[in-house]
């Protein structure tokens, strides 16, 4: 039985009709817009202060960031990268980045979800969140969820226009283009670390041990 069946039922037996289901989701949306929100912190109010605030929140976190002029030139900074940190030029990528020059950066790529052995996953992201450094990411079919999590490096392509100030905003977001939410939305801040085993940090527990984001300037 589906879930549109089981909620049929559940709605058949409570006797709500499908125009008072419509009614408490239009109110719910309602309360949704008109939510006042909590105490902020202060942020930059411009576009540039934003990107900065993100790349130096995100830094705090552990991760390396640098920036490029466009999305075009990603596959090459990407090979630096590799190539600075002894790493074989090969990734597995979300499949919605395969169009880009990987071949011409000389960079082996697979499009699918990671597997034990992918030492490289490579995203991009939903949005980026300057009040905390963190991304934003969405799992779909072309954007699958382990490339982010099982591989132990993770390098990030982040459109520089998709930073929002905070995680409301991120939300609000997500909501305004995405209509439902995906299966799994996950926020990245910095490499996996605990602190389980006598207060001491260790990198890479849970998921990546390094994180790599590349902003993109012109996006």
């Amino acid at each position: 039985m589906s879930k549109e069946q089981i909620l049929a039922e559940i709605r058949r037996r409570l006797r709500r009709p499908q125009e008072s289901l419509q009614a408490a989701q239009a109110a719910l949306e309602e309360a949704l817009q008109q939510k006042v929100r909590g105490p902020m912190p202060a942020l930059p109010p411009d576009a540039q202060g934003l990107r900065e605030r993100f790349l130096a929140q995100a830094e705090r976190h552990a991760s390396c960031c640098e920036r490029i002029a466009s999305i075009e030139v990603a596959p090459w900074a990407v090979r630096r990268f590799l190539d600075a940190r002894g790493l074989p030029r090969r990734a597995v990528i979300w499949p919605s980045l395969a169009e880009l020059d990987w071949q011409g950066a000389g960079v082996e790529v697979a499009a699918r979800a990671a597997q034990d052995a992918d030492l490289v996953g490579i995203t991009a992201c939903f949005c980026a969140i300057a009040e905390t450094g963190s991304l934003m990411l969405c799992s779909s079919p072309q954007t699958p969820a382990t490339v982010s999590l099982l591989p132990p490096t993770h390098i990030a392509l982040v459109p520089a226009s998709r930073i929002v100030a905070t995680m409301e905003d991120a939300w609000q977001l997500a909501r305004a283009e995405l209509g439902m939410l995906p299966r799994a939305v996950n926020f990245v801040s910095g490499p996996s670390r605990t602190g389980d085993i006598e207060q001491t940090i260790v990198l890479g527990a849970h998921g990546p041990a390094h994180v790599h984001l590349l902003l993109i300037e012109s996006a």
